[in-house]
């Protein structure tokens, strides 16, 4: 028998269902990978996740791994290059943002010890599990992404709305939103 999942997962792609099963809602503490899901939900504004999913290898690469202090210190040169960079979202402002929030990442490292460590505490360092009968249920946005969204472009983020912020906080575990008939919802919880 296979194992039921979140209606939104696509069984026909491979990678989504391996992204779904192995990533997603998995509590990230570390600052890379934690800043690359930053950078990818940016991105992801407006399209697609599978769009976004489909180009990850070409945007690690392109980010250099998603290395806060190397994308911070990208030149002129180096946002052109990026936005002739067929293999990523080849968008001017969102490339900017991203240059911008690193920046602004490691600003909140010098601050708190660990950009991970200051998203985190906005939970008390445990996620919220939620209890979804249905993807239907779950919201674009919550009081909790209005309240992060707000104090990040306070701090000066670009691209980081309460709807990206909220998708973020599933993507990096710090909001449970498996809907609890999927095997992930338990297994996270």
């Amino acid at each position: 028998m296979d194992k039921q999942r979140c209606g939104w997962v696509p069984l026909n792609k491979p990678f989504y269902v391996k992204y779904h099963d192995e990533e997603w809602g998995v509590p990230v503490r570390e600052d890379r990978l934690m800043f690359e899901f930053l950078v990818l939900e940016t991105f992801q504004a407006g399209l697609s996740w599978e769009i976004v999913l489909n180009k990850r290898e070409k945007f690690r690469q392109a980010f250099e791994d998603f290395d806060m202090t190397i994308v911070a210190a990208f030149d002129e040169q180096k946002l052109l290059e990026l936005q002739i960079d067929k293999g990523i979202i080849r968008n001017k402002l969102k490339i900017q943002a991203a240059v911008n929030n690193a920046k602004k990442c490691l600003e909140l490292v010098e601050q708190y010890g660990s950009f991970s460590d200051y998203l985190w505490n906005f939970v008390d360092g445990q996620p919220v599990v939620n209890h979804w009968k249905s993807i239907n249920e779950i919201p674009a946005t919550s009081t909790l992404s209005d309240r992060i969204s707000a104090e990040m472009k306070k701090l000066g983020f670009k691209f980081f709305g309460s709807t990206v912020c909220y998708a973020h906080l599933q993507a990096v575990g710090m909001m449970n939103d498996h809907t609890i008939n999927c095997f992930r919802y338990k297994e996270l919880t």
